[in-house]
């Protein structure tokens, strides 16, 4: 056998096209992907019209959108579940405001979403940099006493769509495609969803805060001997990841036209199984936009396929659970491999 392609037979990670591969796992979960889709089609020919692949995209945006902001934590090295809290208490005082004042704008509301979600954002950044607390422990705690302000001291009834702004209504409704035979459009959400995840990448990767990130990621004390700013990162992380989620709070509200203060209860684990199917690693350091987006479309076109099959919720929930544990798997043993 030729002596060039024992290496990547071996699986040796010393082998320069084994470690192009395992440094681009959106290579997998893209492939994973359109095999998932082929398979479908081919059971259900349906899933092909452009209404359902509208709807597909339309549901990728929420979820998307917080996983921007569950990646960016994951990179520095640390962990978020405290966001679909700021999310809800960003958007049902936000509409709660807005019914109070009878306004009916959009630009303000969301401007005003987005502050309350980073600061609170910023307040998991003042105790896990002041304090030097874990950051599961700091999310966890800030979560649970955010939710539990909003019901216990703002109020726990449900906005309906008749008590909605019409103009976060007309908001969720703007679609700028629409699909042969009149169906549902493409969802200008889509669009949203599409240019913060570019914005995100640029950061990411042409930004000075960017490479401190994955510096971070890598080692703490390594990104402080290389002259990064610790403390302005860590803050600049979790208010990221705050604001990420209180825009997305209301642009949830606006999409299904409901306030509830109880919602998103155990999405966290569909947003953290989508950022680490998409090849974030758990350790920090590694992670890209383009795999999370694939790791969302990924997710939700399974989590999609076994509601059309009418499969129960709590199998779903086995599903998702599996995921984490064997994307998780995957991208610890890519790590080892690209550091032996």
């Amino acid at each position: 056998m030729s002596n060039t392609l024992t290496p990547v037979l071996s699986g040796r990670a010393d082998s320069p096209r084994l470690a192009w591969v395992l440094k681009r796992p959106e290579l997998g979960v893209g492939g994973l992907a359109v095999v998932a889709m082929v398979v479908i089609g081919s059971i259900n020919p349906a899933f092909w019209d452009a209404a359902n692949l509208f709807s597909l995209l339309r549901a990728n945006v929420i979820t998307g959108i917080l996983a921007l902001g569950v990646m960016i934590v994951m990179l520095s090295g640390g962990i978020d579940v405290s966001f679909p809290a700021f999310a809800i208490a960003a958007m049902y005082l936000t509409i709660k405001g807005m019914i109070a004042l009878g306004y009916d704008g959009v630009v303000l509301p969301f401007a005003v979403a987005t502050m309350i979600g980073l600061l609170l954002g910023l307040i998991n950044g003042l105790f896990v940099y002041g304090l030097r607390m874990i950051p599961l422990i700091v999310t966890l705690g800030t979560g649970t006493a955010v939710r539990g302000l909003l019901l216990g001291a703002v109020g726990s009834s449900q906005i309906n769509i008749d008590r909605m702004p019409p103009a976060l209504i007309g908001f969720g409704r703007l679609e700028f495609l629409r699909s042969v035979g009149g169906g549902n459009g493409l969802s200008t959400m889509v669009v949203l969803y599409a240019a913060l995840a570019v914005m995100v990448h640029l950061m990411l990767r042409h930004t000075l805060i960017g490479r401190s990130i994955f510096a971070l990621g890598g080692s703490e004390e390594a990104a402080r001997r290389a002259g990064f700013n610790v403390r302005t990162t860590i803050f600049f992380i979790y208010g990221m990841a705050g604001a990420l989620a209180g825009c997305t709070g209301l642009l949830h509200g606006s999409m299904i036209w409901v306030a509830n203060p109880r919602d998103m209860v155990g999405i966290e684990l569909d947003v953290i199984a989508a950022v680490v199917l998409g090849g974030t690693s758990i350790f920090g350091g590694r992670g890209s936009v383009m795999g999370t987006m694939l790791g969302v479309f990924t997710l939700v076109l399974l989590t999609n396929s076994l509601i059309i099959m009418h499969i129960d919720t709590t199998w779903q929930r086995i599903v998702t659970g599996s995921i984490v544990i064997l994307a998780a798997a995957a991208t610890s043993w890519r790590d080892r491999r690209i550091a032996a």
